[in-house]
């Protein structure tokens, strides 16, 4: 799951489960086996009523599995076996049982440690073909588009993947700057050949078609024409077109059952007043297409866009996240850190997150004389 950021693209942080799921482990569970190996044996130098603490060494190379691959494993073993051994650890005693018992643990871990170790090689192939594969269908934003700051933020609600039914972009094209921001039916793996569908068909219309309701035309079609022949083929996707003046005096909004963008006025965040259109998918032909809205902007204005993830996270309660509100105290942020803001102020309010999260913060700077 990866986190786009004024072009860069970021690890999420994971919690200390993450390693279980074949992420790098804590550095503390790396040095336990042998740190335990140390102490149990420094005590029973120490002293012979330590000999009781023995049993602990079993645990040893069971722990070495979670941290190393079966060479160091085997290496732990075999100090296992040998502190045992030591007279001066006063452990030499261990019956035939116990020390075949402890001898059997160890070659088991060696086995589960190589299974391990392939299992992980495979986990990082497949994730370093994830993220090329999201490279590929959503490339890392640059810092600026034109005229046009861009900083955005994704993450995908399945755990574990990369990619999912969210998707935004902005291009350059001979009618101005343009960007989309959009949300697929389902989410996960599934929705990636929808997300591909629509980026493609909004990257060449960009090129050729003058107005944002063509676009948002050609987008559904798009859908139509994919879902056309399949059984119980229902795709369809929401989706906010925006087209910035090449002064950056104001910008044309159309909105296909997409959430709104929230106009970022000073201390202020206001809902942009649109007229929706249905979602892409759904055939425009028959009714009515969705209108084009022009919004002035002021210097310094941003527009912040963001996914159901964002405007439908709950509480305890029941309630959802009140973005706009909570945007109006979040606008004293930069516009690169202000997509991460709301990520934590999201967290620390206790809001639960049941879909994909996408946001992406525009900013238009017209060039100076």
């Amino acid at each position: 799951m990866n986190a786009v950021r004024g072009g860069r693209w970021s690890r999420r942080n994971r919690d200390e489960r993450g390693w279980l799921r074949g992420a790098p482990p804590p550095r503390w569970v790396r040095v336990l086996p042998v740190l335990l190996l140390l102490a149990v044996c420094t005590a029973t130098l120490l002293t012979p009523h330590a000999r009781d603490l023995g049993f602990l060494l079993g645990a040893i190379p069971p722990l070495a599995v979670l941290s190393y691959g079966p060479m160091a494993t085997a290496l732990l073993g075999v100090g296992v076996v040998v502190a045992l051994n030591i007279p001066a650890t006063h452990l030499n005693r261990p019956g035939n049982t116990d020390l075949l018992t402890i001898v059997f643990v160890a070659v088991l871990s060696v086995f589960v440690s190589y299974v391990r170790s392939h299992r992980d090689a495979q986990l990082d192939t497949e994730r370093a073909i994830g993220e090329a594969v999201q490279r590929a269908v959503m490339p890392p934003l640059p810092e600026r588009v034109g005229i046009v700051g861009c900083s955005g933020f994704y993450r995908a609600a399945q755990d574990g993947t990369l990619v999912g039914g969210d998707f935004f972009d902005v291009r350059a094209g001979p009618y101005g700057v343009r960007a989309v921001m959009g949300d697929v039916q389902g989410h996960g793996l599934a929705a990636v050949a929808t997300v591909v569908s629509l980026l493609g068909a909004f990257r060449e219309a960009v090129l050729d078609q003058p107005g944002l309701e063509s676009v948002a035309a050609r987008m559904d079609r798009r859908l139509t024409v994919d879902s056309a022949g399949v059984r119980h083929g229902e795709l369809f996707a929401t989706g906010v077109l925006l087209e910035f003046s090449p002064d950056g005096s104001a910008v044309r909004v159309v909105t296909c059952g997409h959430p709104v963008p929230v106009l970022l006025h000073e201390a202020h965040a206001l809902d942009v007043t649109v007229v929706p259109g249905p979602p892409l998918g759904l055939g425009l032909v028959g009714v009515d297409p969705p209108k084009e809205v022009t919004v002035p902007l002021a210097p310094g204005d941003r527009l912040f866009l963001a996914s159901d993830g964002v405007w439908e996270a709950r509480n305890a309660d029941g309630a959802f996240y009140p973005l706009s509100v909570r945007l109006a105290a979040l606008t004293g942020a930069v516009s690169a850190e202000l997509p991460g803001a709301v990520w934590a102020d999201v967290a620390r309010l206790r809001y639960e997150v049941r879909d994909d999260v996408t946001m992406l913060v525009l900013t238009p700077e017209p060039p100076t004389a």
